[in-house]
């Protein structure tokens, strides 16, 4: 009995310090974390590169050889050889207006010189026989000079008629409406069986070879404009379709627009390009040295472009997010406007993993 007791004093003190050694093993400090790891990515300094100076205007593609097609006679329309879209040659018939009525004035007006001709051919024999018989002296002068007046008078109505016989023959000949050169047929808005007159537009015929583009240029501009200047043809996207140069310059100014008149010749290669078609003309005023930055360095957030530079913090790098101001692309650099100093490294890959302070390794 009193061991029992013994042993039950000794418990509790026992327990006691279990207890304060697992508390103590509670409160122990952990290790410490370690630093977390640079991201490695692709840099590139921002360098200096020649940039062109330019301004980017709408304009229009014209050809030189562009035809409106109207007849130089009335009547209707029997028939349409072609359809819009068509590629003719020079000379080739397009439409075809009712020729019966001309045909019938062409028939007449040949059995008219039909006659003139027997009374001419009558009369040139009646002439060379007087002349005979006055030289024989059996008829008077004056019966020799009623037959050269008379042949002079027959020829001369045959000979007339013969033109205007020829005139109504070159009159047929407008009832077939031609291809004034080879070209592409445009809209047809008239139908078969339509009276058409001289003043129908019956189709349009357009060269898409020979094409120019019209650039007005604002007056504040005339001191830089002139000849050989570099324009490079742009879709809306901004991609070059064509390289040129200014060929013409007008010498007056449009008063309307208040603006110059310049002219670019599109090569015959770009096909892309058609009459009539709005394009964007950028021409280049000079060309400078200016701090460059890759394309793939550049995000936009809400409509402000950023890049993220590496910049030295302590023995590494870590990224820094630097809003800029770019000018228009230069094949596949951004000028810099604003924003960053020469010799700057700016990030170009993993930007979409990328935050403000975050350690990186460059690479580039």
């Amino acid at each position: 009995m009193f061991l029992i007791t013994k042993i039950r004093r000794v418990l509790p003190p026992l327990a006691c310090a279990t207890a304060a050694l697992m508390l103590a093993g509670c409160k122990a400090t952990p290790p410490p974390q370690a630093p977390p790891q640079a991201m490695p990515v692709q840099v590139a300094p921002v360098t200096f590169s020649p940039v062109p100076n330019g301004d980017t205007y709408v304009a229009t593609i014209k050809s030189r050889r562009s035809s409106t097609m109207q007849p130089q006679v009335g009547g209707n329309l029997t028939k349409i050889f072609v359809k819009s879209g068509d590629l003719v040659t020079s000379g080739q018939v397009l439409m075809r207006i009712d020729p019966l009525k001309q045909e019938a004035t062409v028939l007449s007006q040949k059995g008219t010189e039909a006659q003139k001709k027997a009374v001419y051919d009558y009369n040139k024999i009646q002439v060379e026989r007087q002349r005979k018989l006055f030289e024989a002296g059996v008829v008077s002068r004056d019966a020799y000079d009623q037959a050269t007046q008379a042949y002079e008078n027959s020829k001369g109505d045959y000979e007339a008629n013969m033109a205007l016989t020829g005139t109504q023959k070159e009159q047929l000949a407008y009832y077939d409406i031609r291809a004034p050169f080879a070209g592409v047929v445009g809209d047809i808005p008239v139908h078969l069986g339509d009276y058409v007159s001289p003043t129908t537009v019956l189709t349009t015929v357009d060269e898409n070879a020979d094409l120019e583009a019209y650039i007005y240029i604002p007056t504040e501009r005339a001191g830089q404009v002139r000849r050989g200047l570099p324009v490079e043809i742009l879709d809306n996207a901004g991609k070059v379709l064509v390289k040129s140069t200014i060929s013409f310059l007008s010498p007056q100014v449009d008063n309307g627009l208040q603006s110059i008149l310049a002219k670019a010749e599109i090569p015959r290669t770009a096909q892309i390009l058609r009459n009539q078609q709005l394009v964007n003309a950028r021409i280049t005023w000079s060309t400078a040295p200016a701090p460059t930055i890759p394309i793939l360095a550049v995000s936009l957030v809400g409509g402000q472009s950023f890049v993220f530079v590496a910049s030295p913090q302590g023995g590494g790098y870590i990224a820094h997010q630097i809003p800029v101001t770019l000018g228009e692309t230069v094949g596949n650099t951004y000028p810099v406007l604003a924003g960053l100093k020469p010799g700057d490294k700016v990030i170009t890959s993993g930007l979409q993993f990328l935050q403000e302070g975050a350690p990186v390794k460059p690479l580039g």
